[in-house]
């Protein structure tokens, strides 16, 4: 059973005593099963003498080793056949990717249930990945000392992030930083790729020739609904225990490059910053993908791009739009301009 999943359903319930009761089972849960002797019985081949953190921040986040499966046969359709097909609302969010003129969308809606897809694009393998208790949206390149890897969902969370692995060594990776925490990678690092989060329509306007990631027909999972309805206006994040960020809701979303983060609402109000050479602009049109059930009339949190200037003009910069206490948990020392 999925127990962060169950308890934002719990969480809609009037009867916040069950909630918090729920709630309290769960981390039990979660803390009882981060055991690294269960973990060396169920990954045989993680090495796990070799770790960059304390094993004990690692927790169970419901599911068992691929419970949320990966996508490693992504189906596309061409962009022409979604919009008349009408497959995706015109402000749903989608993570959007172009290399060598290969331009790809991956809906949120489909990632929300699987949280990672292993990809060639434009002929560089990549993963895109999307953790949805950080709201982190973010897409790697996967190759890593002259080999492929191909990345699957652990089952576990590390500061409510998800802990991704590859299947070739089996060590555990942090989504949010793209770094190898336990076993043969540790302290590895991956390539963060520039990719958006933006509403489909205006993917569709500047790739018309793109393709768009579309469900394989598995029915057991209800594409285009939300699990985690109200998660991004509730009060403190889930499964998680750390410290909070100060003069900030831990549940705010800021953009995050490098050790600098801006809170959204800083950059909805002045709509367009300029820091050094990074250009952050803003404009309406996207939903959120975690406020309702439906996740094509979740509220307007907008569009964000971040670009960096070059001898050869504006390039789009590898970012993240993610939760502040996030930020604050794995950016020791960054800061938030708010």
């Amino acid at each position: 059973m999925d127990f962060y999943r169950m308890i934002l359903r719990l969480g809609r319930t009037p009867n916040l005593t069950v909630v918090v009761a729920c709630c309290t089972v769960v981390l039990a849960f979660a803390v009882s099963a981060a055991s690294p002797s269960i973990w060396q019985r169920q990954w045989p081949k993680t090495d796990f003498t070799q770790k960059s953190v304390d094993l004990n921040e690692i927790r169970s986040g419901g599911p068992d080793k691929d419970g949320i499966p990966a996508i490693d046969h992504p189906r596309f359709l061409p962009l022409k056949q979604i919009v008349e097909d009408k497959y995706y609302g015109a402000r749903e969010p989608v993570i959007s990717l172009t290399l060598n003129g290969d331009a790809r969308a991956y809906p949120l809606q489909i990632l929300i249930w699987h949280e990672i897809v292993n990809d060639l694009v434009g002929g560089i393998p990549v993963t895109v990945t999307y953790c949805p208790l950080c709201n982190s949206a973010i897409v790697f390149d996967r190759r890593v000392a002259g080999r492929v890897l191909d990345f699957g969902v652990s089952g576990n969370l590390r500061k409510s992030d998800m802990v991704m692995y590859d299947r070739q060594t089996e060590s555990w990776w942090q989504q949010f930083l793209g770094e190898g925490i336990v076993g043969q990678m540790t302290g590895t690092r991956l390539k963060m790729l520039p990719a958006r989060v933006e509403a489909f329509e205006r993917f569709a306007k500047r790739a018309p020739g793109g393709k768009v990631l579309v469900p394989s027909g598995d029915r057991r999972r209800a594409y285009g609904t939300n699990p985690y309805v109200g998660y991004d206006t509730s009060p403190r994040p889930f499964l998680y225990d750390g410290e909070m960020p100060k003069g900030i809701n831990p549940m705010a979303y800021v953009l995050a490059v490098g050790n600098d983060a801006w809170s959204l609402a800083l950059i909805k109000r002045k709509k367009r910053i300029e820091a050094g050479d990074l250009v952050i602009t803003w404009v309406p049109g996207q939903n959120s993908v975690l406020d309702t059930s439906d996740i094509a009339a979740g509220r307007d949190i907008g569009n964000v791009v971040v670009q960096r200037r070059t001898p050869a003009g504006l390039v789009d910069e590898a970012h993240d739009l993610t939760f502040a206490f996030v930020f604050h948990a794995f950016r020791k020392g960054g800061k938030i301009h708010k």
